[in-house]
């Protein structure tokens, strides 16, 4: 990013730079400069890349290279933007959502008082193997930059690599599929330090087998909207209030919640009340104690006669069987109960499946027998994000 690089206030840069260690000095000169920006994920097919250029309108494209090609019909950006980060589109079309400075220092200084406050060792030095054009991946390095904390930078995620080089007791943010393989090649998790663990629900028996290899795990809830997990192990940040709203909505107020979404002016207004409550699209509840438990999206919910099923749930207590790789639960029209409880079932082996009968007798040891499906449904491999998350809705109709 040479000094030739002339944005304005008031603009909008798009970084076209994959994930690596260039990301470490770009970020210093973003950071330093208060130049607003937009990270572009380089794992998206150029169809999506436009179409998330065509939303952002930026004043001009930054690339791997150096350069940089001035986008016609730019639209300018509030001055207390700095980051303009695209949704997952796990629920549907991603949406630009606009964070300011203060919330992205705000969202810092939360993780880093959380993690102090519950005797967690807060890591002095930092590895980044998620892609910066996922929320969780820049927070790597925007908490480098306002903390002066080192950070290795991986192009990708590799198991081997993560467990192999990072400086000891380095703090990583990572999703669970990737827990999953850490743990899978029996990675020694005991020098690293704290793992903040996000994107999707963790199963508890995968944190069991990474605590046995020496892995101190942090869960985070959180959305691209509240700039990251703002809810440690079900607790949240000071300053960040959580409550559940009508039908079992998680909402959150605090300083680390968006502007808004860029050019979409009537979602910004639906996303909050007139409270400045954020209406998540998830479902939640609160204990005694005050911690808050995630049961999933609120559109995932499967209504099966007089019962609500929660998909992460009925997940959960399948992904445990030998036979299942990969599993995913949906509801499907039944003529009696509404809905009932279908699994898409990737199998180790296809010569070994597991019968809806074995997959019925393992959740039913774990959960209610009503909870457990109905249908089993063998399938090649799960719709998913590029970030992972799974595309519920693109399920095949059962």
């Amino acid at each position: 990013m040479g000094s030739e690089l002339a944005i304005a206030p008031g603009e909008l840069l798009a970084i076209d730079v994959p994930a690596g260690p260039a990301w470490v000095p770009l970020m210093h000169r973003l950071w330093t400069e208060c130049i607003a920006f937009m990270p572009l994920d380089e794992r998206l097919p150029e169809s999506e890349r436009g179409r998330l250029l065509d939303l952002a309108r930026p004043a001009a494209v930054l690339g791997a290279g150096g350069g940089t090609t001035v986008y016609a019909g730019a639209e300018p950006v509030d001055a207390e933007v700095a980051i303009a980060m695209a949704t997952s589109g796990a629920g549907g079309a991603p949406r630009l959502v606009e964070l300011s400075r203060d919330a992205v220092i705000a969202a810092v200084a939360g993780s880093r008082a959380a993690l102090a406050a519950t005797g967690h060792e807060v890591a002095r030095s930092l590895v980044s193997c998620l892609t910066p054009a996922h929320i969780g991946g820049l927070l790597v390095l925007a908490r480098s930059e306002i903390d002066e904390a080192p950070v290795v930078v991986h192009e990708r995620f590799d198991a081997a690599r993560l467990a192999r080089e990072a400086p000891p007791g380095s703090s990583v943010s990572l999703v669970p599929a990737m827990v999953a393989r850490l743990v899978r090649d029996r990675a020694d998790l005991a020098r690293l330090g704290t793992l903040l663990v996000g994107g999707g629900p963790l199963d508890p028996g995968l944190r069991a087998e990474a605590g046995s290899l020496g892995a101190t795990i942090v869960e985070t809830y959180g959305l691209t909207e509240s700039c990251g997990g703002v809810v440690y192990d079900g607790v949240a940040f000071e300053g960040t209030e959580v409550r559940i709203g009508e039908g079992g909505r998680i909402e959150l107020r605090g300083p680390t919640v968006m502007q808004g979404y860029r050019s979409d002016a009537a979602a910004t207004g639906a996303a909050f009340d007139v409270h400045g409550w954020l209406r998540t699209s998830d479902a939640g509840s609160i204990d005694d104690g005050g911690r808050l438990r995630v049961l999933g999206r609120l559109d995932d919910a499967i209504r099966t006669g007089a019962e609500t099923v929660w998909p992460v749930e009925v997940e959960r207590a399948l992904a445990s069987n030998p036979k299942v790789a990969d599993v995913a639960v949906a509801g499907r029209p039944h003529a009696e109960w509404g809905q009932q409880v279908v699994a898409f079932v990737v199998p180790r082996s296809i010569d070994d499946a597991p019968s809806i009968e074995e997959l019925r007798d393992h959740a039913s040891e774990r959960i209610a027998r009503h909870k457990a499906p109905r249908e089993v449904v063998l399938v090649h491999e799960l719709p998913r994000t590029a970030g992972g998350k799974l595309r519920r809705g693109e399920l095949p109709a059962g």
